[in-house]
């Protein structure tokens, strides 16, 4: 990460993560944001694949791959092979069903595991693939080293974040990364740094963050409408804390504080 913008790193753990994503939070999540789980759905997705070469010969590693959205688009569009990894059990029991419910599971499995200690011998896939989720990552510079590990020569990474774009005071940075549970953002600058010190060519580095702002603005939107069915069925605690976070993304992401950035690099 940039030093000049470095935030404080906060003590969230996998075990946290898995604990959002297996409660309440995570359903929610879903609702706003889609199946997939990523700003931009289904065409963000057929964005990376283009700009990742997915083809039907492909074999696929999706790094925190959570319900399965982005796997199976991928094996239903392109036919190809992937596997999804990813640390919270319930997000993988709901993918595999859901994967066998669309006749899928000929093209996909999923496993659960650790992105930093991934569970695949070196050289298995021909793209590792991520999306708006490796913000939840400890430790990136690992991640992408376990990466290149798994990919084969010649391979390529694609993925998109959550990036921290400006400097903030760390009471404002400590509230971001605490309501989505980050450890920490890394810059777009910063794994740029990473990709190239784990021997990858970056082939493509593109900041989204005005797309991102806009997003931010209609989650927002999509809270606020749905208010009443929310506090319905999560209570009134719930949405509270959700609209107020949020409302601090929102700001945030129109001050051009924190975005959205994708990059693409192959394995030399």
């Amino acid at each position: 990460m940039n030093k000049n913008i470095e935030c404080k790193r906060l003590d969230f753990t996998i075990g946290d993560v898995n604990e959002i994503y297996e409660g309440p939070v995570g359903q929610l999540w879903e609702e706003l944001m889609g199946e997939e789980i990523h700003v931009g759905g289904e065409k963000e997705t057929d964005i990376l694949a283009r700009k990742a070469g997915i083809k039907r010969t492909s074999c696929v590693l999706d790094v925190c791959s959570a319900l399965g959205g982005p796997a199976r688009h991928l094996a239903r569009k392109y036919e190809c092979k992937v596997t999804g990894l990813d640390a919270t059990e319930k997000m993988v029991n709901e993918a595999v069903s859901r994967t066998e419910r669309d006749g899928l599971s000929h093209l996909i499995n999923f496993r659960l595991g650790n992105a930093l200690d991934m569970p695949f011998h070196a050289g298995t896939f021909d793209t590792v693939w991520g999306q708006d989720a490796w913000c939840y990552i400890t430790d990136k510079e690992r991640l992408i080293r376990e990466a290149n590990r798994v990919l084969k020569t010649g391979g390529v990474i694609a993925f998109t974040d959550w990036i921290q774009n400006g400097k903030m005071a760390d009471k404002e940075c400590e509230e971001l990364n605490t309501f989505m549970a980050f450890p920490y953002m890394e810059t777009l600058d910063g794994y740029e740094e990473i990709l190239r010190q784990k021997d990858f060519v970056i082939i493509e580095k593109e900041d989204l963050s005005k797309d991102f702002a806009r997003h931010c603005h209609l989650y927002q939107n999509g809270l606020r409408n749905g208010k009443e069915k929310i506090i319905s069925n999560y209570g009134k605690e719930l949405y509270l804390a959700a609209d107020e976070g949020l409302n601090k993304w929102v700001v945030a992401a129109d001050k051009g504080k924190v975005g959205r950035g994708r990059l693409i690099g192959k394995k030399m």
